[in-house]
């Protein structure tokens, strides 16, 4: 598989991150095993957790797999610290606690460092520069090799990756932004990746095929055996299953068969060559759908086939983003 800088960093990164949400949780040992060698031997390294996904057993899983199955310094192992389980209070980007909490995930992992270590998401109420100083100091004590954030919206990532620019070789550069995106959602492209691009920090799309949609299993109804069958998953599924997705489907499904591959692969083809992006993050279920996915590896879209999935899932850009000269 094609390995990607990510960002403006020397950390190279497959162009095809496996994910591990479901690990421990929908995912057992035996199944997590099967994916993580698959992934491996496609030369895929990129594999994503955060101590939240299974209330931790993902990376106790994770742990478990790596070197017994997998040399650890062929991975390229991501986590994440900051998202927690109070109703009150979602996030805590405070230093003290996230610290703490890579503590815990280098315990789960079994290994002395993460190769990137991200903070979830924004914490209103907690200093930007505190969260960030987290950040510098798990790099600088060797817990964590390089640094980023997730779910920041435009202006948070262009002030915090600012910021860590604004002290070379006392603060560390953001590395990456994990963020959604996919042709079913296309809003980071509204100010988060033009931010990224200008401050040399790579995208991260989690739930690259909107959330299993655009693999066209929907089409026909809810399969029971489908993420959207699923009680606790129906939710997150539901976003997508509306009229306007819909035509987004169709769209890639005639593209598929005009290229006589699968909807899937034309989906994650789109998203992976996008600017900006270093690595989808995919999260399958079996063997079966990582295999499925990691075909994309030999597709490169046409033009025409990209120009055309453009414009049918083409989000409205109006003042002031990016370029209104023309408004």
């Amino acid at each position: 598989m094609e390995q990607r800088h990510l960002g403006r960093t020397g950390l190279r990164v497959s162009r095809i991150g496996l994910g591990t949400l479901t690990w421990g949780r929908d995912t057992d040992e035996h199944d997590a095993a099967d994916l993580l060698k698959a992934f491996w031997e496609a030369g895929g390294t990129l594999v994503d957790t955060a101590d939240v996904y299974g209330d931790g057993e993902s990376e106790y899983l994770l742990g478990r797999l790596v070197e017994g199955l997998v040399p650890r310094r062929e991975l390229v192992i991501s986590t994440k610290a900051g998202s927690v389980p109070d109703p009150d209070r979602r996030f805590d980007g405070s230093r003290g606690h996230l610290l703490s909490a890579l503590d815990a995930s280098l315990g789960r992992l079994g290994t002395d460092y993460v190769d990137l270590w991200q903070i979830h998401a924004y914490d209103t109420e907690t200093p930007l520069d505190e969260t960030l100083q987290a950040l510098d100091i798990a790099v600088s004590s060797g817990r964590a090799r390089y640094a980023g954030v997730s779910n920041f919206c435009g202006w948070q990532l262009a002030k915090a990756g600012t910021w860590q620019l604004a002290a070379p070789g006392v603060r560390t550069r953001l590395a990456s932004t994990q963020m959604e995106y996919s042709l079913l959602q296309r809003g980071v492209e509204r100010e988060v990746l033009p931010a990224a691009l200008d401050l040399g920090i790579g995208l991260l799309p989690s739930s690259p095929l909107g959330r299993g949609v655009l693999t066209g299993k929907y089409r026909s109804g809810t399969p029971t055996d489908s993420r959207g069958g699923s009680d606790h998953m129906a939710p997150f599924v539901a976003p997508y299953l509306d009229e306007a997705a819909g035509h987004i489907v169709d769209a890639v499904a005639i593209a598929a068969d005009g290229l006589a591959v699968t909807p899937l692969q034309v989906a994650l083809a789109w998203v992976r060559d996008r600017p900006g992006v270093a690595a989808p993050i995919v999260g399958a279920r079996n063997v079966q759908q990582l295999t499925a996915a990691l075909s994309v590896e030999a597709l490169s879209l046409p033009d025409e086939i990209c120009q055309a999935l453009d414009d049918v899932s083409a989000p409205v850009h109006r003042y002031p983003d990016q370029d209104w000269s023309t408004l």
